[in-house]
């Protein structure tokens, strides 16, 4: 009695257009299970690979590394597939494939072409197909790509999806969705003031209720450009809810990720930076029993890289405050004198145009013979030098980013600050703050940036 091959079958599909000619996977599956039954093969398991294109990298594709797992277990010694082109169109994968199919005597077929694997020519054939196909892909992917920038640069809509929250579809155009632009634009008020998405996301449920958008929808506000009006170089996109350049702040401030919770915020999440991994510090709570029996909590600040645990300072949280309330002021204002004394010297530099016109004034003058050769070669190297030492200064920094900068840290804004609530104390360090450094010897701050962001 001969052996029952045991099969599995393999089914993919990419594209809608690929639904409609009949190649969606319960079709495929369909397909396939009458033929395995028809040759009298036993169906060890179906594994389907669903809106992936097979000229994407294996590791994407999860169903084909699950069968893969099963065929090095010797599980598998057929795999059905309907055609060439839904199993590989990558050259490399296929042939990192198959030296595993081979390895373990497994083979694969097709029902709807002829493609023979056991045998040399039959290989050779199938690399060829291969080479048609993933040559095909490439020139219908650079045909696909010049369609979709054109549309994006007239502003037209590159998907066939459903628009983002806050947008719909109007002649295959983005145009506000007057249902919602006022959830929207609440969300975007309530954020500019603490600058907190825990918050925002609270303050929506609070007062829209069923209304209010999810979690997830909330948190792409502040991360999809579709907001400030852009899609890649199109900043002319749609009509937008924020600015380029709020959208721009935003980014920059890095917000953690979005959760609802109810504990305070803590002051420094996100601004401060590991110096061994550069991953941003995340708060947490330290309980302390006393000796009365009472429990005392202190605010501190670690490393957020849950992956890759390592030694690191541990930062309490009033320490920080007192350091930038110490330091704020007098770092602004040193930042602002070494600009306008860099500026001032720009100012005052011979411009670079002025040299090389007198560069050209003393070539003219040796091809004519005016002046001899070693007197050129030595006024030539003197405004050569003088032209390189303008090129190494700093370019002229405009005051306008330090604007808001200047207004928030003026006056008495420190006995200001202590009377803000956790909330707007948060708000307060995010909208001003780029980034706090730690240094690695010391583990104490070594310094911060402020957030020069044009509003």
């Amino acid at each position: 009695m001969s052996k029952i091959l045991r099969a599995a079958i393999y089914i993919r599909v990419s594209t809608e257009e690929q639904h409609l000619n009949g190649l969606s996977l319960p079709a495929q599956k369909k397909a396939l299970s009458e033929y395995a039954e028809r040759c009298g093969y036993s169906i060890v398991g179906c594994y389907a690979d669903e809106g992936i294109s097979a000229r994407k990298s294996m590791k994407n594709r999860k169903g084909l590394l699950r069968l893969l797992d099963d065929v090095k277990k010797d599980k598998i010694d057929m795999i059905l597939v309907t055609k060439l082109d839904r199993w590989f169109r990558n050259i490399k994968d296929y042939n990192i494939t198959e030296e595993i199919l081979q390895a373990h005597h497994c083979y694969w077929k097709t029902i709807y072409e002829n493609y023979d694997s056991s045998t040399a020519n039959g290989q050779m054939v199938i690399n060829i197909m291969l080479s048609v196909n993933q040559a095909e892909c490439d020139r219908t992917s650079e045909r696909i790509k010049a369609v979709l920038d054109y549309k994006r640069s007239i502003g037209e809509v590159t998907s066939g999806r459903c628009a983002c929250y806050g947008y719909k579809i109007v002649d295959n155009r983005l145009v506000k969705d007057e249902s919602v632009a006022p959830i929207i634009e609440d969300a975007y008020a309530h954020y500019l003031s603490c600058y907190s998405i825990r918050s925002t996301i609270r303050y929506l449920q609070e007062k829209y209720g069923d209304r209010a958008p999810s979690a997830n929808k909330i948190d792409r506000l502040f991360k999809n450009e579709t907001y400030a009006g852009k899609d890649k170089d199109n900043l002319q996109y749609c009509e937008p809810y924020i600015t380029p350049e709020q959208f721009e702040k935003f980014r920059q401030i890095a917000v953690s990720r979005a959760r609802p919770g109810n504990s305070d915020p803590y002051l420094f999440s996100s601004l401060i930076k590991c110096p061994w991994c550069g991953n941003n510090y995340t708060g947490y709570r330290k309980k302390h029993k006393l000796k009365n029996g009472g429990e005392s909590i202190y605010i501190k600040y670690r490393c957020g890289n849950k992956f890759g645990r390592h030694s690191c300072a541990h930062l309490t949280e009033h320490l920080i405050e007192e350091y930038m309330l110490t330091h704020a002021s007098a770092r602004l204002d040193q930042e602002i004198a070494d600009i306008q004394f860099r500026n001032q010297n720009h100012h005052n530099n011979i411009q670079p145009d002025s040299v090389r016109r007198e560069m050209e004034r003393l070539n003219i003058l040796f091809q004519k013979g005016r002046i001899s050769e070693s007197y050129y070669d030595e006024q030539y190297a003197i405004l050569d030098a003088r032209l390189a030492e303008y090129e190494k200064q700093e370019k002229y920094i405009s005051l306008d980013c330090y604007r808001n900068l200047i207004k928030t840290f003026s006056g008495d804004w420190q006995a200001l600050y202590t009377q803000l609530d956790r909330a707007h104390k948060q708000a307060f360090w995010k909208s001003t703050i780029r980034d706090i450094q730690i240094d690695k010897e010391t583990h104490r701050i070594s310094g911060f940036n402020f957030l020069t962001i044009l509003e």
